[in-house]
């Protein structure tokens, strides 16, 4: 049927008002990305803009020391060692910082777990090793299996572990992104050094560091990166049934030595280990450990000099206390097998787990929804919670 002329200028003029209103919530987006990642006058962190804050208005922003820790100078010795000069630039920079452990934080939550007097009121501390960009991966773990919440009667608590963006054009805008998130959830730790591979082990250091001075009394402590699934509730059940003393658990890796292959994201060469054998140790995308043992591990780092690979580390210091860290069938840092025939994401092959690496976030906020849901059936129970 043939619209009349006022018909056609209405319709003319609502595919304009359509048109417009798209280029205004575009504009209004652009507008709102910029606000959280462009000038320091927009985000109150110019002292331009506005006074510094009180530490008690600035929760965690840590006050200014009054002894903040020296600068580390390079070893200028590693110049002697053999075949310095025709190792990989990282590892180079590792052996010539690998004495430094003495970082400012940046970010801090001493009361996270209520002070040390009260800590012993934590159950279960998730934390999660995470770098400045994965900002995408530490809102999902937020909203889903990072939750602070009450689990079968005991309290959890989530920290997430950072140091600073290497380098780049982005690096200050990560770098005032991690201030943003401290504001609105006060669960980033940062120190200052930077957020590379071979630093992971000064991240676990300085951690276990934090937990002697802020959380000494925490029952059990997960420790993994954000890029695994981790059903929490599974986690307490099995902590709850676990009995005090030591326990380290996790996929347990034995009998390997260091890589020596270049090529290798893992590469270690003589020159930083000239032993072939590494200590049992438990893979670093996640493990669950007693509070008992995360102290120990804090004693025993100080006599241990730092080492690029984090979990290998970890394995050193428990078997210079002698202890043994342990497998759990229900930690899977490598995946999980399913049958070829069968749906790789069906929520009955993770709902009996602790952990599963590797899940992209939309994948750990489907997956987390999936295992919850009351009306679930699943042809048979595996139990997983005792260690193996």
């Amino acid at each position: 049927m043939a619209l009349s002329r006022s018909q056609r200028c209405t319709k003319k003029m609502s595919q304009w008002c359509s048109r417009l209103e798209l280029w205004g919530l575009g504009t209004v987006g652009l507008l709102g990305l910029c606000y959280l990642l462009s000038r320091d006058e927009w985000l109150g962190l110019s002292a331009a803009a506005s006074p510094e804050p009180s530490p008690s208005a600035a929760a965690g922003l840590p006050a200014p020391s009054a002894e903040p820790p020296a600068p580390c100078t390079p070893n200028a010795s590693v110049h002697n060692i053999s075949g310095f000069a025709t190792l990989p630039g990282h590892v180079q920079d590792f052996l010539r910082y690998k004495h430094c452990r003495a970082f400012a934080p940046l970010l801090d939550v001493p009361g996270k777990c209520g002070g040390p007097a009260r800590s012993p009121g934590i159950f279960l501390l998730l934390a999660i090793k995470s770098s400045p960009e994965n900002y995408v991966r530490r809102e999902t773990i937020r909203k889903t299996w990072g939750q602070e919440r009450w689990v079968a009667g005991v309290r959890v608590r989530r920290l997430f572990l950072c140091g600073v963006a290497p380098g780049g054009a982005e690096a200050p805008k990560l770098n005032r992104l991690l201030q943003l998130e401290q504001r609105e959830h006060g669960d980033i730790l940062q120190w200052d050094f930077r957020d590379t591979f071979f630093n992971l082990t000064l991240k676990q250091v300085l951690f276990h560091t934090w937990l002697e001075e802020n959380c000494p009394g925490v029952h059990f402590v997960f420790n993994g990166d954000d890029d695994v699934f981790v059903n929490t509730d599974n986690v307490v059940r099995f902590a709850l049934s676990a009995e005090d003393g030591h326990l380290f658990v996790g996929h347990l890796i034995t009998n390997v030595g260091p890589i020596r292959s270049k090529g290798s994201k893992y590469y270690v060469p003589p020159q930083v280990m000239a032993s072939e054998r590494y200590p049992p140790y438990c893979g670093g995308g996640g493990m669950v450990m007693s509070g008992f043992t995360a102290r120990t591990i804090y004693r025993e780092s100080r006599d241990i000099e730092l080492f690029p690979i984090d979990d290998v580390y970890l394995g050193m210091c428990l078997e210079k206390a002698g202890l043994a860290p342990a497998s759990h069938s229900g930690i899977r840092t490598t995946g999980i097998y399913v049958p070829s025939r069968a749906e790789p994401f069906d929520p009955c092959y993770y709902r009996e787990l602790l952990l599963v690496h590797r899940f992209a976030p939309y994948e750990m906020a489907l997956m987390w929804q999936a295992i919850r849901e009351p009306g679930l059936r699943c042809g048979r129970m595996v139990g997983i919670y005792p260690s193996t």
